[in-house]
């Protein structure tokens, strides 16, 4: 097997980071970039180079993962910064978001994808409303598994005593949060390389394995839905050529659960019924085909299908509704959302008009109290809302699929991206 099918075969682990402003994230990741041999010679240079121009005592690592000169400037991070790097047991795609309050689009945006979420809490200052935000929002998204990464430990002299009593205080917090479902505690320094890739020295308490290690072996198996059958069409193919005259082909992504060749469908909204003639593939025709794979389907019987529509199986359907119960965070700073809004709602490959119905409550996230009364929803603000679709949606809950659960709202007017709706 060649060196390039291993590397294409390997498991794929998304996952974001998050945390208070100067909670040392973008250290963090530059350290597991250093540490793990993942950056070249001349980005090391090139980052030695800044930290004496701009007179840091050691290599600001930071410096890898803030692109943005505004970013490198204010020694903050501003936009979700993406990497990537590999070990010989896993690739990673590190989302690094940022921590300031007016950033929480940011990070919805940048944990929407991932399958885990390191939330870094300083030592010195334990948890604060910054920690409970970002583990609401990793509950809200349904991201499986969070690292609390108890970072400054240096600073607190690596007392055992402060990280239990971090640890303590956030599984307080977090026994309110509905969808956490596994949470792991490792104490570290980022800047001095303490528990990232290598186990500390100065910390034997600790039992537990340093930060990279359980990025590597941490199981991620169930995040696709592999159960409700879903393809979403996209476009139609007709090629009009003399080799393929009559092809006509359904192409789109599986949203969920598996096809093959001589499956039963149904086709939304229309309701008509067929069977599954072929997966088409550009290396070839496969024998099944599961989420997330990009392919084309082609049907026994010629049906009116259109981009929009949905092929499933017909004992196995989504919920087909023109009234839609949500949870949005609001993105947009021009515009807020207000009761009878009217907007674009964008839904897998289908999109129509949609009208706010009503606003249920918004939530404080850092208490998670439930503010009631107050319908007009501002920058970064998270709530429930019901929305009048003009057509109906076959949609899924977010919690039983993340991609046929979830949607975007777009302002008709400036054609701004003005929300992110997860279906309840």
């Amino acid at each position: 097997m060649s060196e390039t099918q291993g590397y294409l075969d390997m498991d794929l682990l998304r996952f974001t980071t998050a945390g208070s402003v100067d909670d040392g994230k973008s250290t963090l990741i530059g350290r597991l970039l250093y540490d793990s041999k993942a950056i070249f010679e001349d980005q090391l240079e090139a980052v030695e180079r800044s930290s004496i121009q701009r007179g840091d005592e050691n290599i600001n690592l930071a410096l890898l993962t803030d692109g943005l000169r505004a970013e490198r400037e204010q020694g903050i991070t501003i936009d979700v910064a993406y990497r990537y790097f590999a070990t010989p047991r896993r690739k990673f795609i590190i989302a690094d978001t940022p921590g300031h309050i007016q950033y929480t689009r940011n990070m919805v945006t940048g944990a929407s994808t991932a399958n885990l979420a390191i939330i870094l809490v300083d030592a010195r200052h334990g948890v604060i409303e910054q920690t409970c935000r970002h583990a609401f929002i990793a509950s809200l998204l349904r991201i499986q598994h969070i690292v609390v990464a108890v970072n400054k430990m240096d600073l607190v002299d690596w007392q055992e005593d402060v990280f239990r009593r971090i640890k303590h205080d956030f599984e307080q917090f977090a026994s309110r949060l509905e969808n956490l479902v596994e949470v792991t505690f490792i104490p570290m320094s980022a800047l001095n390389g303490d528990n990232v890739v290598d186990k500390s020295k100065n910390m034997p308490w600790y039992m537990g394995p340093p930060l990279l290690y359980h990025l590597e072996t941490v199981y991620i198996g169930a995040q696709e839905n592999h159960v409700d059958p879903r393809f979403p069409v996209q476009w139609v193919i007709r090629p009009q050529s003399d080799k393929y005259h009559d092809f006509r082909g359904y192409a789109g992504r599986v949203a969920g659960g598996v096809f093959k060749k001589g499956d039963d469908v149904t086709i939304l909204p229309s309701g008509f019924s067929t069977k599954v003639k072929e997966v088409v593939t550009y290396e070839g025709p496969l024998e099944e085909v599961f989420a997330p794979l990009s392919v084309t389907l082609t049907l026994e019987d010629e049906i009116d299908i259109s981009r929009g529509d949905m092929i499933v199986k017909p004992h196995n359907q989504p919920h087909v509704s023109q009234d839609i119960d949500a949870m949005i965070c609001w993105f947009s700073d021009s515009t807020k959302l207000h009761p009878k809004g009217k907007y674009v709602l964008r839904h897998t490959t289908k999109e129509v008009k949609a009208v706010v119905q009503e606003v249920r409550y918004k939530v404080n996230i850092n208490n998670l109290h439930k503010i009631e009364g107050d319908p007009n929803f501002s920058l970064n603000e998270i709530g429930r809302i019901s929305l009048r679709t003009s057509s109906p949606l076959f949609f899924d809950s977010y919690r039983r699929n993340r991609n046929t659960g979830s949607f975007i709202l777009i302002d008709a007017g400036s054609n701004e991206t003005v929300a992110a709706g997860m279906i309840l």
